[in-house]
């Protein structure tokens, strides 16, 4: 298990700095293990503020020293499991497994997986037709979150389920994936990449890493590097999200863990393959599902 106790600051080793080298130490916002929801108001009041966004027009807060100091040390969650998915799976298996644990989880489970072929995915209400006219040479399978058109061959790519108890859950769909990609870009950050958030007001939909929208993660050269969707419901939040680039999957994984909760663990799930051979059957390998727009 990888823990923070929240008495010290989080470390960053983005462009070399550490947040230890200010004289003051970590403030109650860091301690999502015991004001778990206190953490994630702050951070989505800290990503909303106008003075923020006024003193950081593109989102940038992490040039600030002391800006950056508040967002890493703050965690969405107190405690979270981290899956390393030992099967590489079909479009429909990889989407059956997503719901499967939204349906059982009791905490947040951050999901990594690989892909078994070649797969394309578009989201709860895009066009098959179009996805086929601007994706080839894959096989399609349909979120059930939203967004646009995704190609899976070479992506990492993860999914972040969250109880409906947790204050994330609770957010606003922006607020959510702003907090949310805030931490993925300190991750890829810490690679030694230099991402920063889109502003961009666009719909999503279409190709999705050539239709970047607000807060999606920019690299350098202005490509879209990471994009996500969502669904809400009584369950809680299924976030679905892909990195362009592969990297090294398990310590991108580590990383994104120690920056999305206080305390979190590799877990060792025992699947329901009964429940997610259903779901693979009734829904997300039928023919209805995929062309049902």
């Amino acid at each position: 298990m990888a823990e923070r106790t929240g008495l010290e600051p989080a470390t960053s080793n983005v462009t070399g700095w550490r947040s230890n080298q200010l004289s003051y130490r970590s403030i109650p916002f860091g301690w999502a293990g015991r004001y778990g929801e206190g953490a994630a108001r702050a951070i989505s009041f800290l990503a909303e503020s106008h003075f923020l966004w006024k003193l950081c027009p593109h989102g940038d807060f992490l040039a600030f020293p002391r800006l950056r100091w508040l967002l890493v040390s703050i965690v969405i969650f107190g405690e979270m499991e981290l899956w390393f998915d030992p099967l590489a799976r079909s479009g429909p298996e990889a989407m059956a497994m997503d719901e499967w644990l939204l349906e059982q989880v009791t905490h947040p489970v951050l999901r990594i997986y690989r892909w078994d072929g070649a797969w394309g995915s578009l989201g709860y209400f895009g066009k098959l037709s179009e996805a086929e006219k601007g994706l080839r040479g894959v096989d399609f399978v349909r979120r059930w979150t939203g967004g646009g058109t995704v190609d899976h061959r070479g992506d990492w790519t993860y999914s972040l389920i969250v109880p409906r108890d947790r204050e994330v859950a609770r957010m606003k769909g922006g607020e959510s994936y702003r907090a949310i990609h805030h931490i993925l870009l300190e991750v890829l950050r810490a690679e030694g990449g230099a991402p920063d958030l889109s502003v961009e007001k666009g719909k999503s939909g279409g190709m999705c890493f050539e239709n970047p929208v607000e807060n999606d993660l920019m690299d350098a050269g202005g490509a879209k590097l990471a994009g996500a969707a969502q669904r809400r419901g009584k369950l809680g939040l299924l976030h679905q999200g892909s990195v362009a680039t592969g990297g090294d999957s398990r310590l991108r994984g580590e990383l994104f863990a120690e920056r999305l909760a206080e305390s979190w663990w590799e877990a060792d799930l025992v699947v329901d393959e009964d429940r997610v051979a259903a779901l693979v059957e009734m829904k997300y390998g039928s023919k209805e599902w995929l062309a049902r727009r």
